[in-house]
């Protein structure tokens, strides 16, 4: 049972939120590369790729990125190459350099750029410092706060207990890797964001018979928008749009389905925009029709080194993708809360909360599945990157099926102090690549440092 009033909740609520928001905050203000030689706040290949392709076209008005990479004298620009390019020939019949990068997200964030170009006369050519912390804020903090609110509105909604939606409103502000990538540019937290805005407007239409024909629009352009940056969100796209046909066939067709076809064409449209082919570039990499096969290309075979490689063996790159060096689990010790909150639900939930729980469960499964299934050069662990990044966008739904067992464990105090321990070794996953995402996680700098692994 509550204990205290909804007002005081909130409370408690905003307070964390307005914490995580300005420590955020303060770390984009500082964000910066590790080249000292390098002045500007790019943190790595991948979004050195995306940042190359906004500066064209808001610049210049084109997806091809030569004359940024390189010098007039073809001399690699330092601070803007990058090894995520593709290279193949454009309308101008000419072989040109291009971003790896899908192109929807990239395109939309051109068009900030132009405006912010318009507004102050800054570049990201003069002043990139500027520029690309102020649409930091704009693309990833801000948005990102306000997803926050809203995860704690749902969370409040389905948590019995105080301590339980505490700790989980503490998880989602300083326990997950949603805040440490608010520092750099990447599809992974724009991602999650689409997923909490599907979530609220969906969420009303099975809890309380809401059926108002904006919220289905809103959801076929957020778990769209959410595809359109994660490929394996597909399958929850068309979950979702089952799930909404079943409580209102009408309003899914005339309302979600076309929402989220907008959202298609528009990623398949810039696509085609910038490449000249529907498929996006990671689909060209056949004999014969290998984009990725340029002179200096970082990613034929014979180059890739350390951890690119991939892994050998499948069963060691399950077991370090849960619970090893790059664990789901290891790192993000809390989601073992989710595990057993899915389980609760599913066995002794009502309706609403089954669904939650089941839908998650498939979900993850479904995903983590797909990635465990890939070849060897896919068996990468996302690269240098702190924690295994494909699966950061399931992160609203693994926070909200954590909440049973949040509220069954705040019923004694073992229970309490294991929640805790576990949220502390979350948090400090979390806030350990705080400067730089694109870095590799403790457990892994720490098995590295021993001798125990090395790639």
């Amino acid at each position: 049972m509550s204990e205290w009033d909804p007002q005081t909740r909130r409370a408690i609520y905003a307070l964390l939120i307005a914490v995580s928001t300005g420590m955020m905050l303060g770390r984009v203000a500082r964000v910066d590369s590790a080249d000292p030689k390098s002045p500007t706040p790019f943190l790595s290949a991948n979004d050195r790729s995306r940042w190359a392709t906004i500066r064209a076209l808001g610049d210049d008005g084109t997806y091809v990125i030569d004359d940024i990479i390189f010098d007039k004298q073809g001399n690699r620009v330092r601070g803007w190459h990058t090894i995520d390019l593709v290279r193949h020939r454009g309308s101008d019949g000419k072989e040109h350099y291009y971003s790896s990068k899908p192109t929807l997200l990239t395109t939309l964030l051109a068009g900030e750029y132009w405006v912010i170009k318009a507004l102050t006369g800054a570049t990201l050519a003069e002043q990139p410092a500027y520029v690309a912390r102020l649409m930091l804020v704009m693309t990833n903090v801000l948005p990102l706060a306000f997803a926050l609110v809203i995860l704690a509105r749902l969370i409040d909604r389905f948590g019995t207990t105080d301590w339980g939606r505490i700790l989980a409103v503490a998880v989602a502000c300083f326990a997950t890797f949603m805040t440490t990538f608010a520092v750099t540019l990447n599809n992974h937290t724009v991602a999650a964001i689409s997923l909490v805005v599907g979530l609220a407007v969906a969420v009303p239409i099975f809890e309380t018979e809401c059926r108002a024909w904006w919220r289905f629009a809103a959801a076929g352009l957020s778990f769209g928008f959410l595809a359109a940056n994660e490929l394996p969100a597909l399958s929850l796209l068309v979950l979702a749009g089952l799930g909404l046909g079943w409580k209102s066939s009408s309003r899914t067709l005339i309302a979600f389905v076309p929402a989220a076809l907008v959202v298609a064409v528009a990623a398949l449209g810039t696509n085609v925009l910038a490449h000249g082919d529907w498929r996006t570039p990671y689909a060209h990499r056949g004999v014969g029709d290998n984009w990725y096969d340029y002179p200096g290309s970082y990613w034929l075979p014979e180059n890739l080194r350390g951890i690119d490689r991939g892994e050998e063996s499948p069963l060691v790159y399950a077991f370090n993708l849960l619970v090893g060096h790059h664990g789901v689990f290891s790192l993000t010790l809390i989601w073992m809360l989710s595990v057993m909150g899915c389980w609760m639900w599913i066995r002794s939930g009502d309706s609403r909360q089954r669904i939650i729980a089941v839908t998650t469960a498939v979900i993850t499964l479904v995903v983590v599945g797909f990635y465990l299934t890939r070849p060897q050069v896919d068996r990468n662990y996302g690269g240098g990157t702190c924690c295994l990044r494909w699966l950061l966008w399931l992160t609203p739904l693994w926070l909200l099926t954590l909440l049973p067992a949040a509220d069954w464990l705040s019923q004694s105090w073992w229970g309490r102090a294991a929640a805790i321990a576990m949220l502390i070794v979350s948090v400090f996953s979390a806030a350990y690549a705080a400067d730089n995402p694109w870095s590799h996680p403790w457990i892994f700098d720490y098995w590295t440092a021993m001798g125990w692994i090395e790639y």
